[in-house]
């Protein structure tokens, strides 16, 4: 069996549901420390409905369990994408798709960065704009080949062009971390000025300049005082990244009724998602959470099969990238390019001129009314 086909059988209509990694990780400090988990904006009119999400960690359920049983959402599926995919813009990993780069004044955004992925607004704002849409209508016919060639990434972490054609696929690989039964922690601090400025006379009263006592405390002027405040969590029930690899879905990418165009497309998206489920993950998260896996609870590779069997995987982050290599030759990997960010497409965009189907029904519309 060479390289190129080891993993077949994978592809195959009866081929595994899934390939699932679990890992266990622990702050730094170790498995008792604090650490702080993501936190979140409150729910819109929550300031006046308290039942609402208030901000802050989210912890289910909420209210808390009686019993101390909860699930604390450390990092979302969302993030972890974000976090991942820009390991494919590394030296190592350049060569295994095309670096799209656009240039908007001095800073140029690699399509690796863009939150939305193909279907962002900066990548619809340059002349890649054209091609993309195509690429979606050609995925909405069963053809997924053309946003291979652009932005195989798009097919592994998934995008929605929900500003234009709608075209939706889903991720191929999601990653989440979460922590078990916490115990949320606040925390209080004090700002006490370098100097009195008012008791020694260097600023008068903030009445005499109208301002508040607020604006001074914001300009660092006044003392303030921040009680109560998040202060992170303590995970009693330990910490998991769950990873999954849903070969189901990658089954469904098509190259249109091309059979071995079809195999290439699947290799070479296997072979890119196996890439980023096997990579090293960023241990820091943000401030106050470095996570790293527990060594004492090795991660688990389980490869989950259409009848619920599981089965123990192997698979190395050296054999994934060579395997990744080697379908992305037979493939052909679509050409680099970097392209400018158009300030006229942009404004299209934001007014819904640039809305190619929108612009499509209106043209059929006035040719109709010309009749």
């Amino acid at each position: 069996m060479s390289a190129l086909t080891q993993y077949d059988s994978w592809l195959a209509d009866d081929g595994p549901a899934a390939l699932v990694i679990r890992e266990h990780l622990i702050p730094v400090e170790g498995p008792d420390a604090v650490f702080f988990p993501a936190g979140f904006a409150p729910e819109e009119g929550a300031d006046r409905d308290k039942s609402k999400f208030q901000g802050g960690y989210n912890i289910d359920p909420r209210p808390p369990s009686p019993n101390g049983q909860n699930v604390c959402l450390v990092d979302s599926v969302g993030s972890q994408a974000n976090r991942i995919e820009p390991l494919f813009a590394k030296e190592k990993y350049k060569r295994l798709i095309p670096q799209v780069v656009i240039t908007a004044g001095e800073k140029q955004i690699s399509l690796l960065e863009a939150g939305h992925r193909a279907g962002d607004f900066v990548v619809r704002s340059t002349a890649v704009q054209a091609e993309l849409h195509k690429a979606f209508k050609a995925v909405q016919a069963g053809n997924a080949e053309p946003l291979a060639k652009i932005a195989p990434t798009s097919l592994v972490f998934g995008v929605w062009d929900s500003r234009n054609t709608q075209a939706k696929l889903p991720r191929l690989m999601a990653s989440t971390i979460r922590a078990y039964n916490v115990r949320p922690l606040t925390r209080s601090a004090q700002y006490n000025p370098a100097a009195e400025y008012e008791k020694e006379n260097l600023l008068p009263p903030p009445a005499e300049l109208k301002l508040t006592e607020k604006k001074y405390g914001e300009r660092g002027a006044s003392h303030v005082p921040a009680p109560a405040t998040h202060g992170g969590v303590i995970a009693d029930g330990g910490i998991r990244r769950d990873a999954t690899l849903s070969l189901a879905a990658l089954r469904l990418l098509r190259a249109g009724t091309d059979e071995a165009k079809t195999l290439a497309l699947r290799r070479y998206i296997l072979g890119l998602s196996l890439v980023a489920l096997t990579a090293t993950a960023s241990t820091y998260l943000r401030q106050g959470c470095n996570l790293v896996p527990d060594v004492e609870n090795p991660r688990q590779f389980i490869l989950v099969h259409g009848d619920g069997r599981r089965d123990p995987a192997a698979v190395t982050h050296d054999a994934a990238l060579a395997f990744a290599s080697e379908a992305a030759v037979a493939f052909g990997v679509g050409e680099d390019k970097t392209v400018a960010f158009d300030k006229e497409l942009a404004k299209k965009d934001v007014t819904g001129e640039g809305d190619a189907e929108k612009s499509k029904t209106a043209k059929t519309k006035a040719a109709k009314e010309k009749q």
